[in-house]
């Protein structure tokens, strides 16, 4: 396991939530979306991987 998905487990076991939606959030902020951004018009994105 690459360095940058240890980062991303120890994220989401720290917030108990799931990989797919740290993972998700980690491709919005690298496509250069702000955080209030994400939080008022994307937040479906990371979302869904709670379905």
């Amino acid at each position: 396991m690459e360095k940058q998905e240890r980062i991303a487990s120890k994220i989401a076991e720290e917030l108990n939530i799931k990989l797919l939606q740290v993972t998700k959030t980690i491709e919005l902020i690298d496509s250069g979306n702000t955080i209030p951004f994400i939080a008022r018009y994307r937040k479906e994105v990371t979302r869904r991987a709670f379905r």
